[in-house]
């Protein structure tokens, strides 16, 4: 997809000294009133504790404060560290980058008030604006884009988000340890002005650099603390909201950034994110007025839609599950593959989530539109099916290729969620039913299980996917061998080579037959399988207009407003 900003500029003067100092005199004076906010770790779900009259009467005080449910706590805060919709959905409000995706969905000005590109179309030249701070009065920089970048690069990092930035030149070598960081192409010129050249042209750049994970960081604070996203009194926003309480387990509370370039343009004085896991209480939250959105719980779901109050907006994503290559009885294609066809996709999403999405026979989902005018998942066509009979063949072959006659002992895994637990229950009945085998279910919280499934330590577990910016590469990069996001043990030279090819291809009929192909290689080997494309079916008050829901991307409560 081409990505075309709009046109758009804010103006500024340059702050006078005076004036400069008596504002971070003011700052200092206000984070010492307010106090400080301890920043998250990964923890266990929590459901909320009851805090929220506070946050009531801060509404019925006449302040703008939108309530809302993040599910659990963030991974992390540290824009190159976190890459899950638990923690980019908070750091997409309080941080931003060179661009941010409009509410038509696609990139507008943001830190980056214009940028040039050159004739061939490898390397954008971006200009800070003057007006845009920290929330300590800092100036946002140049070089503080430029360190930020490259440190999400560093092997030293261990970013999971890194491989996002192999498009600029010299990224990937310097993230495998055969570069150096001097080879990376992103240079600050000056302190408004950075260049970044990338290894060939690429439609959707624009779009991936509105990712949290090519967000800025305040280089002094980091290079004093290398701890600094542990502590929130140097935890500091450039975007339309800062954090200013953190009651782990339970709430993270927001305030309209003062020092944020685009503030006029904020409507909301603060955003209050719960932590609830399951979706009953948040309904029940939702209508209490303790929540100003909900999503839909599965057990009312058709009574809900036939009133007419769900909504629905695209998400781009895919729920699916992951065999690990190499265990038993998983290192077996034929195994893999039974288990894939013995799934009925379709009965899952009529019966268990019933939120409409559509069952998924590909990894990419729709949405994404080829060269021709065509769409990818249309073109790609179906890629696995619900085939008992040949499930159960399958099954009988690969079992007679590794020699048993019985299956080794199989758990799957899942992070902890009532819905999760039921698609495993209906899975773990399919594969008795359909394959006679009779598998184990376990739980994990989230950290504990995201750290054995990168690890390799789970067998067969649960996974999603959530789109980064739009283009199918962001799917299929996935299983690259070595991605950090591949976590099946998983590798294929042909499926690596049509995704480096298809990174340098200029030409974009052959780059998505090239993507085509690499998607039919996933599944002919399946280590993984899914099971449907997500959508976002949700509740909203009516008082509540301009949350943006990008199919691609994070949250948007910039132009978000309560009417009163």
């Amino acid at each position: 997809m081409v990505w075309i900003p709009e046109t758009f500029s804010k103006g500024g003067s340059q702050v006078k000294r005076s004036v400069f100092m008596l504002l971070i005199f003011l700052l200092g004076f206000a984070l010492l009133v307010s106090g400080c906010v301890p920043n998250p770790e990964p923890v266990d779900n929590q459901t909320d504790n009851g805090d929220q009259a506070e946050n009531n009467d801060q509404g019925q005080s006449g302040e703008k404060i939108l309530l809302l449910n993040n599910g659990q706590e963030p991974t992390s805060l540290d824009p190159q560290i976190a890459f899950d919709s638990y923690s980019n959905n908070i750091l997409n409000n309080f941080m931003e980058g060179l661009t941010r995706l409009g509410p038509d969905h696609t990139p507008e000005p943001a830190i980056a008030e214009t940028w040039e590109v050159s004739d061939d179309g490898k390397t954008y030249t971006f200009k800070i604006r003057d007006n845009a701070y920290w929330s300590n009065g800092d100036p946002v920089t140049a070089e503080e884009f430029e360190y930020a970048w490259k440190r999400l690069l560093d092997p030293e990092t261990g970013s999971p988000a890194a491989f996002l930035a192999y498009l600029i030149e010299g990224a990937e070598d310097f993230n495998a340890g055969e570069g150096s960081r001097d080879d990376v192409q992103v240079k600050a010129l000056d302190d408004k002005t950075l260049e970044v050249t990338l290894v060939s042209p690429q439609a959707y750049f624009l779009s991936i650099i509105s990712n949290p994970s090519f967000f800025p960081v305040h280089k002094a604070t980091v290079e004093a603390n290398p701890d600094f996203a542990k502590k929130a009194d140097t935890l500091m926003a450039n975007g339309p909201f800062v954090i200013t309480e953190w009651k782990h387990d339970s709430e993270v509370v927001m305030k309209k950034n003062e020092y944020y370039w685009d503030a006029d343009n904020v409507k909301l004085d603060g955003v209050v994110w719960k932590m609830v896991s399951d979706p009953n209480t948040e309904y029940q939250l939702y209508q209490t007025g303790e929540l100003h959105t909900s999503g839909v719980p599965a057990d009312l779901s058709e009574q809900l839609f036939e009133s007419g109050e769900v909504q629905i907006a695209d998400q781009s994503g895919t729920y699916f599950f992951r065999f690990n290559v190499e265990m038993e009885p998983f290192h077996n294609q034929n195994i893999r593959k039974a288990f894939s066809m013995a799934v009925d996709r379709q009965a899952i999403v009529d019966h268990i989530t019933k939120r409409q999405e559509k069952p998924a026979y590909g990894f990419v989902a729709y949405g994404f539109p080829d060269p021709a005018g065509g769409d990818f998942r249309e073109v790609g066509g179906d890629l696995q099916k619900y085939d008992p009979e040949e499930a159960r063949r399958l099954l009988e072959k690969g079992m007679e290729e590794e020699g048993y006659t019985q299956l080794p002992p199989i758990t799957l895994t899942y992070n902890t969620s009532d819905e999760h637990k039921k698609i495993a229950e209906a899975l773990q009945a399919m594969f008795k039913d359909v394959l006679g085998v009779e598998i184990e279910l376990a739980n994990q919280e989230w950290g504990v299980f995201l750290e054995a499934q990168k690890n390799l330590e789970l067998q067969f577990s649960r996974s999603s996917f959530l789109a980064d910016f739009a283009d199918p590469i962001n799917y299929l990069k996935s299983f690259q061998t070595g991605n950090p996001m591949n976590r099946t043990g998983w590798s294929n030279e042909e499926y690596d080579r049509l995704i480096q090819e298809a990174n340098m291809e200029a030409d974009e009929a052959k780059r998505f037959e090239m993507m085509h192909r690499a998607e039919e290689i996933l599944f002919e080997e399946a280590p993984i399988f899914t099971l449907y494309f997500y959508n976002r079916a949700y509740l909203q008050k009516p008082e509540v207009t301009g949350i943006v829901r990008h199919p691609v991307g994070w949250l948007e409560l910039k132009w978000a407003d309560i009417n009163n």
